[in-house]
């Protein structure tokens, strides 16, 4: 999963965040329930604000740490590891050509507003994203759609990608038949993303009748997604507030859930964008736990008797490239100029936690398709150098666009390591112009209409399969990168129509050589990303996908 203000914008973000947690903005904290006094509300500490309430728009971690504890897909992970399991379906099955997939739906389940859950209210909701218009259609607002499913019912945008949803059938209330028009890597593992979890189909009529806009690079999205009471889940929580002045989303426990009941009432998300900041606010008693813990941090935390568990490694790092952007960037030899420019080893030596790696290419040694005969581009100042002057590139200017605010579980310090990697190109001869951007809509959206000619940004896989990382960039043509090379776009075909998971698996490998031979951008590193949690807290189990469930959650 991914996303995409100025730095004096950010500070004043900061010190106002610094300023809330002093004087404790927040009165949920200190709420009492039922039982001896004890505490009823959880309240944990994101680096980032979620841009939508509606998980279908969004395509970033933060917004669905919150919609994952409200809304439910087909399918999920199993807690603690990247293995399907059971979500809304108990059971499902797909037919020998990959393209009819049965599930099996629990029976009385209940939506936040009362609806019943059934067959008809899952194909509802994939007839209603199939059926989107206008800029709903725009990759930076249906991203996931797009990249499982395909175009829509009629494409308003000749590089929009052929539709790949067929049709949904309520076989009957408790059996859902979903069909596709050809096979996918990105299927079962797509039915269990956030961004298509079931909604009420009481409020999908509510949802039509708003439109997302667009002007330029930025999307306005509808009011629904932007104010709590619309949106309606199956999860253990519903959204009862989103208080954008104190950068708080509230939930609370839905007590008709189908399932074992959120052990705590109340659960708050609220954002701090600085590790100091969210470090400070736990070791105050402000707030009961928070991601992406500092590398430095990790031992004093520990040595205060904090719980600081590390997830495993599931993600990548990169340079992105816009060659529609900036012309040159379609030369081969600038591309892999960039990429001898930056040494990867002393960023992750510097910026990473301990376990950090540096990246060969677009997917971590994890994931099952990683090849050892890629191309590689080590550290070479010199060699970057003649590369320019070879492609009479030898005075390039680059806009760098970086994301401020914000910190992510595979880049802990964005300007930080911005910094470094302008340093890197400019001892190369690259002259190179910041454009540091608000992350949530802004950097994400502008990144995802190919508005940067370099950016950094990265990737947590969604499930395991190697075609959730090369397939999400590189299966066709992508705004954010902006080339055509069939040599990539078939390699990718191939890999994603075959049935046969060991022959998949040596097709991503020859993909990710494919990939890196052509070099649309610059692989920098994979890391393994912590949590903290107060010494009262019984934490959820941590997630390589981060995909924790605070109803797991509760206080000893």
């Amino acid at each position: 999963m991914r996303i995409f203000k100025s730095r004096a914008a950010g500070a004043i973000v900061t010190a106002l965040a610094v300023a809330l947690i002093a004087t404790g903005c927040s009165s949920e904290r200190d709420k009492e329930g039922d039982s001896g006094g004890a505490k009823d509300t959880f309240v944990f500490g994101g680096p980032g604000d979620p841009g939508s309430l509606d998980p279908a728009l969004a395509s970033d971690g933060e917004t669905f740490r919150v919609t994952r504890q409200a809304f439910e897909a087909l399918l999920k992970h199993e807690p603690g590891g990247s293995e399907l399991a059971p979500a809304l379906a108990e059971k499902w099955s797909g037919n020998d050509a990959g393209t009819v997939w049965t599930f099996n739906l629990r029976k009385d389940v209940t939506f936040h507003d009362g609806e019943k859950f059934n067959a008809a209210a899952v194909c509802a909701n994939y007839d209603y994203w199939f059926n989107w218009t206008g800029t709903y259609q725009s990759s930076a607002v249906s991203y996931y759609w797009q990249t499982v499913m395909g175009g829509f019912a009629k494409n308003e945008d000749p590089e929009t990608p052929k539709a790949n949803y067929k049709s949904c059938t309520a076989k009957d209330d408790s059996t859902a038949v979903i069909e596709v028009n050809e096979p996918s890597a990105n299927l079962p593992g797509g039915f269990s993303l956030q961004a298509l979890a079931i909604h009420s189909p009481k409020a999908l009529k509510e949802y039509a009748k708003q439109d997302a806009t667009a002007k330029g690079d930025a999307i306005t999205y509808p009011k629904y997604s932007q104010v709590a009471g619309t949106v309606a889940g199956t999860g253990p929580y519903k959204v009862s507030e989103w208080n954008k002045g104190n950068k708080e989303v509230s939930l609370e426990r839905f007590d008709d859930y189908w399932g074992t009941k959120a052990k705590i009432k109340n659960l708050v998300f609220r954002t701090i964008d600085t590790e100091d900041g969210r470090r400070q606010a736990l070791q105050a008693g402000d707030i009961d736990g928070y991601d992406l813990v500092a590398p430095a941090d990790v031992k004093t935390l520990e040595s205060d008797g904090f719980q600081v568990p590390t997830r495993d490694v599931f993600n990548i790092f990169y340079v992105g490239m816009s060659q529609e952007k900036n012309a040159a960037l379609k030369k081969p030899e600038v591309r892999q100029a960039i990429a001898h420019a930056i040494d990867r080893e002393n960023l992750v030596k510097t910026q990473l936690p301990e376990g950090g790696v540096a990246a060969t290419q677009f997917m971590p040694d994890t994931v099952a398709g990683y090849s050892d005969k890629v191309k590689t581009y080590p550290f070479d100042t010199a060699k970057a150098k003649s590369l320019l002057k070879g492609a009479d590139e030898s005075a390039l200017k680059v806009e760098f666009c970086y994301p401020t605010e914000v910190t992510r579980p595979y880049m802990p310090a964005p300007q930080d390591m911005f910094e470094l990697m302008k340093a890197d190109l400019e001892k190369a001869g690259i002259t190179v112009t910041p454009k540091p951007m608000k992350w949530a809509p802004d950097y994400l959206d502008a990144t995802e209409a190919g508005g940067c000619e370099l950016h950094m940004l990265g990737w947590t896989g969604d499930f395991n399969d190697g075609y959730n990382f090369i397939g999400t960039w590189f299966a066709e043509y992508d705004k954010q990168w902006g080339f055509k090379d069939k040599g990539v776009f078939d390699a990718m075909k191939a890999a994603s129509i075959e049935t046969d998971p060991a022959k998949r698996t040596e097709l991503y490998k020859t993909a990710n050589e494919t990939i890196m031979a052509y070099l649309p951008g610059v692989p920098i590193s994979s890391s393994p990303p912590a949590i903290a949690f107060a010494d009262d807290v019984n934490p959820p189990k941590v997630s390589p996908l981060t995909q924790e469930n605070f109803a797991e959650t509760s206080f000893k």
